[in-house]
């Protein structure tokens, strides 16, 4: 037997616990923009691919890196 996927719990007023804490905001990136990765270092935005993934030039290499951008920040 499958289950559905939870798309997340609501929280109720009534409830004793907080709220989970909003999800962070998807970092904006323009073609240009200094960026830093933690594995592959310093880099520039090549394309940007809008709410979907952003290519950096790192050199010596260029990588399609996807949303949320993890290690990912603007300089």
């Amino acid at each position: 037997m499958r289950s559905l996927p939870s798309a997340g719990r609501r929280h109720l007023p009534t409830s004793p616990f907080a709220p989970p804490p909003p999800a962070p905001p998807v970092e904006s990136f323009s073609v240009q923009d200094l960026v830093t990765h933690d594995k592959y270092g310093l880099g520039r935005v090549v394309t940007v691919e809008e709410g979907t993934a952003v290519l950096i030039d790192f050199g010596e290499q260029q990588i399609r890196i996807p949303a949320p951008y993890a290690k990912l920040t603007k300089l």
